[in-house]
């Protein structure tokens, strides 16, 4: 039996079995990151009766294995299996290490007692808050960096309680967003089918989001700090709910991309695996001749070797032309760490000189801050 019968035949069984789900071609493998939120030292938001550490980690666990269960060609990986803390940047790192195709970040909310009636589930992609109460919720996720060594430096002078740290999101564009916010729109609808208050889709801005490089979405279960949403979220029937609402939203969401990436129910899978392979080696090849004929990045002959000081104006997904109102009509240079583009102004080896220039631009660029490189890197 040739290779494309045998697969129609598996399809066919799965049909009449009433479990269809389309599958990726064989040898690949959709890898998600399932991201349980705060844990360790750090309990995350508190209730009555448990953490928010607690119940983030028993739905994400039970989330995995449903889907583990439901997915032959999906790989599961935990930013963490236990009771463990794990830094923010770390959590998207080891989504980006392991080259994901979709990052979960499941949370449960808290409010003020004065708001403790509040309830209901609600889904979070990476943006700027439009609203004081987005902004309010990404506070309390991100304040989690306090508790990490060096978060000033790690996180490039971000301050998870100053509103104005959080403009930076303004001039993200996110090119997942499409795939995060359809995912998203999902989970809000299982929630409403699970018979949960629908908070919507919103957007934030969520360090760990923008770290990824693949859609990703942040879910807030409920609030725990009401009574009866507590009560259902630590609960196993209310956990596994939550869980199975994520699940099928999963389900649909890599349906869909099965369907546009073409997977064994395309007839015509050999014949596109083919083209792509062809259309990936050429631009492999253009990809090089453009890195010979591009200009280094930063490289500084006459500090070549040595130590300077720069200042740091902005970040964009996308390299930003000369003439970009963004730049203000500073004559910048730039650096890439991934798939970000990070724009400074001004050098010196004189760390007093580039004080002074920061504070020359502080009223152009007032999250600007000052790092220091060496042949056009960045040292930490």
């Amino acid at each position: 039996m040739n290779r494309l019968r045998l697969l129609f035949v598996i399809s066919a069984i799965c049909v009449l079995r009433g479990i269809a789900q389309p599958l990726l071609a064989k040898g690949d493998t959709f890898i998600v990151v399932i991201d349980a939120g705060h844990g360790g030292k750090d309990p995350g938001a508190k209730g009555v009766k448990t953490n928010e550490k607690t119940i983030n980690l028993a739905v994400a666990l039970k989330l995995g294995k449903m889907i583990a269960a439901g997915h032959d060609d999906v790989q599961v990986i935990y930013t963490r299996k236990t009771d463990k803390f794990v830094e923010l940047s770390e959590r998207a790192n080891i989504a980006n290490r392991n080259k994901a195709d979709l990052f979960i970040s499941i949370h449960t909310n808290s409010l003020k007692k004065k708001n403790a009636s509040v309830k209901g589930g609600e889904t979070y992609t990476l943006g700027l808050a439009k609203t004081q109460e987005n902004l309010e919720v990404a506070m309390l996720e991100n304040s989690v960096i306090l508790l990490e060594e060096n978060y000033r430096q790690r996180y490039e002078g971000f301050d998870p309680n100053s509103s104005e740290s959080y403009i930076i999101f303004e001039f993200m564009q996110n090119k997942h967003m499409e795939q995060s916010v359809s995912f998203a729109s999902e989970i809000q609808k299982e929630f409403v089918a699970a018979r949960r208050v629908n908070r919507g889709v919103r957007q934030a801005g969520f360090l760990v989001l923008k770290a990824t490089s693949m859609p990703s979405v942040l879910i807030e279960l409920g609030f725990i700090s009401n009574h009866e949403e507590e009560r259902y979220m630590r609960s196993t029937e209310g956990q596994n709910r939550l869980a199975r609402a994520i699940y099928n939203a999963f389900s649909r969401y890599k349906r869909d991309y099965v369907r546009k990436q073409g997977g064994i129910t395309n007839t015509q899978i050999i014949g596109k695996a083919e083209s792509t392979l062809q259309s990936q080696k050429k631009e492999q090849q253009n990809a090089k001749e453009m890195t010979k004929n591009r200009p280094r990045p930063e490289t500084n002959e006459k500090s070549h070797g040595t130590i300077v000081y720069k200042v740091q104006i902005l970040t964009s997904d996308k390299r930003l032309p000369a003439h970009s109102p963004k730049l203000k009509g500073y004559k910048t240079n730039f650096y890439q760490e991934g798939k970000i583009y990070k724009y400074t102004y001004g050098e010196s080896s004189d760390f007093k000189e580039i004080q002074k220039i920061q504070r020359k631009i502080s009223s152009d660029f007032p999250e600007a801050f000052i790092i220091r490189m060496k042949d056009g890197k960045r040292l930490k």
